[in-house]
């Protein structure tokens, strides 16, 4: 056996201590340039002209949630929120699996970071990365916290550890797996197995369900948000699914960048779970986000699935030929204004945004923390026609917690977790829709982008503190009867419709696909959550 560099003195756990043995070459937390080398040298990927990596993930370009296991053992059984979302995996398949693919990764090269997840070191948790793709290295490099002093990596000792190798495929009739892919976590033995998928999101979100298991446990409010601080030192944090305009808001030049993706929320404030950034970059605009563009053209940055010309090496963010899921993956650090440690104050304001495709949510309200837990509990947006096959007007879409996929103990968990936060800090919460106006998807149009920059400014500035609400019919939510910067008709969607009739049938139709998705939960909430829409 042999290693790319000596084991810094007193390491105290090689690779070997992971069950991983006979390897050829172990390259122990190499820098990006070693990993850009070993990737070339592999041909894992393409040098593009501006500094990226390009990469492909294979036949997943995105994540396989049917293919994702917990362990039921003893230490999670009864905690889990079992189900759909968390399918139960067999302790000894397990065991099998993992004796198969540590025998899989003998004789080969292995890569390995050691990093941190949570900023807080009061809760962060100590993960070992290992992969068998150079690749793979420099993105979860890129993702997590690195340790940047030499003899504190040195004594490393990880907690948990991750094992990836997408060319290890499952047999489902000997392994019991779906298919030949799988993600598999045991929170007993602190292990997680990915194999049969190169998608590197695989990585970041089974670690994110870690956190989801774990902090809760620990009394902290782990979150699937993104975060910044204003210039007084205000914090806010950003709930949304895909397509809300999540990044999009929270990336605000005059807020510092706090994270984009992963929190926790403790007695002491707020935390990044990461020390990265995993954007989509599908006909990412210059002038729309031109921090998270000019990323795509550094050395450093990981590209998955974006088209690049093998000639040039000239990448083309349009080019949906493999996906629509393109992705860049980049330290946090490479943003201007992000924070330096990850960490900030209690959150004073906490925005959940949804986009609204049946035209008809207010394009900003405020919530008590009752409501709070129901808009929460609920996940909601809406898809459009075009963006799957088969869609042909709005389709509701409810992901609790603004995470389902990810979401390790009963949603309900994390919603008191939120409201106990809220109370206790006395922070605001406002509901902003980013959807249509006017009409639904088809009929309407999109509120502008420059109108609900203006709401989110004036939500968190104070600006709505003096402005009297009005309680709207269909949903009991608080609307304000102005807004600096919004034209007064905006703000109430029933006057934007031309038809008043069609407005209340779609707003009717759309309650009662709140009050049906929410039946999962009434009987594990109080009555004033459950009384939120009636």
């Amino acid at each position: 056996m042999e290693t790319c560099e000596k084991p810094a003195e007193g390491r105290k756990v090689p690779v070997d201590a992971q069950g991983i043995v006979n390897y050829t070459r172990v390259f122990y937390n190499p820098p990006a340039p070693v990993l850009y080398e070993q990737a070339i040298k592999r041909q894992e990927g393409l040098l593009a002209r501006s500094g990226p990596l390009v990469v492909r993930t294979g036949a997943y370009t995105g994540r396989a949630p049917q293919d994702k296991f917990l362990v039921r053992e003893p230490s999670c059984e009864d905690k889990v929120w079992w189900g759909p979302v968390n399918r139960a995996f067999d302790p000894q398949d397990f065991d099998k699996l993992e004796a198969r693919l540590l025998a899989y990764l003998q004789g080969r090269e292995i890569y390995v970071q050691d990093c941190y997840v949570g900023a807080d070191p009061k809760y962060r948790v100590a993960v070992r990365i290992i992969t068998e793709m150079a690749w793979q290295s420099l993105f979860a490099r890129n993702m997590f916290i690195r340790i940047r002093d030499a003899k504190e990596l040195a004594a490393f000792q990880p907690e948990y550890t991750l094992i990836a190798a997408p060319h290890f495929r499952a047999s489902p009739e000997w392994d019991h797996t779906r298919s030949g892919a799988f993600i598999i976590e045991h929170f007993g033995k602190k292990r997680i197995l990915i194999g049969g998928t190169g998608y590197g999101g695989e990585i970041k979100k089974s670690v994110f369900t870690l956190m989801n298991f774990i902090l809760p446990q620990r009394g902290v409010f782990p979150m699937h948000c993104s975060a910044n601080v204003g210039p007084e030192g205000h914090a806010a944090i950003f709930f949304g699914l895909s397509g809300t305009g999540k990044t999009s808001l929270s990336a605000d030049p005059t807020r510092m960048l706090v994270g984009d993706d992963e929190h926790g929320w403790s007695d002491d404030g707020i935390f990044n779970f990461e020390g990265g950034c995993y954007a989509k970059v599908i006909r990412l605009s210059p002038e729309a986000e031109p921090q998270i563009y000019q990323c795509t053209r550094r050395f450093g940055t990981v590209l998955e699935n974006v088209a690049i010309d093998t000639q040039t090496r000239e990448i083309n963010l349009d080019d949906d030929t493999l996906t629509e899921n393109t992705r860049a993956a980049y330290p946090l650090s490479f943003i201007d204004n992000a924070s330096p440690d990850g960490m900030a104050p209690h959150p004073k304001d906490i925005v959940m945004l949804t986009c609204d495709a049946f035209g008809v949510l207010p394009p900003i309200a405020r919530l008590s923390s009752h409501e709070a837990m129901y808009h929460f509990l609920s996940g909601y947006t809406a898809k459009v026609a075009g963006t799957e096959a088969g869609i042909t007007e709005p389709q509701a879409t409810f992901s609790t917690c603004f995470g389902a996929p990810f979401m390790a103990l009963p949603p309900t968990v994390y919603a008191e977790l939120l409201r106990r936060r809220m109370e206790a800090q006395g922070s605001r919460c406002w509901l902003i829709n980013t959807g249509w106006s006017g009409g639904p998807y088809g009929v309407g149009r999109r509120i502008p982008i420059g109108y609900t920059r203006a709401m989110v400014q004036a939500a968190l500035s104070g600006a709505l503190d003096g402005v009297p609400f009005e309680k709207e019919p269909y949903f009991g939510l608080l609307v304000p009867r102005a807004c600096p910067g919004v034209p007064e008709e905006v703000l109430r969607p029933d006057t934007t419709w031309k038809d008043r009739e069609a407005y209340r049938r779609q707003a009717e139709h759309l309650k009662g696909l709140f009050q049906k998705n929410f039946k999962h939960y009434e009987g594990q909430v109080d009555p004033a959550v459950r009384s939120v829409m009636v």
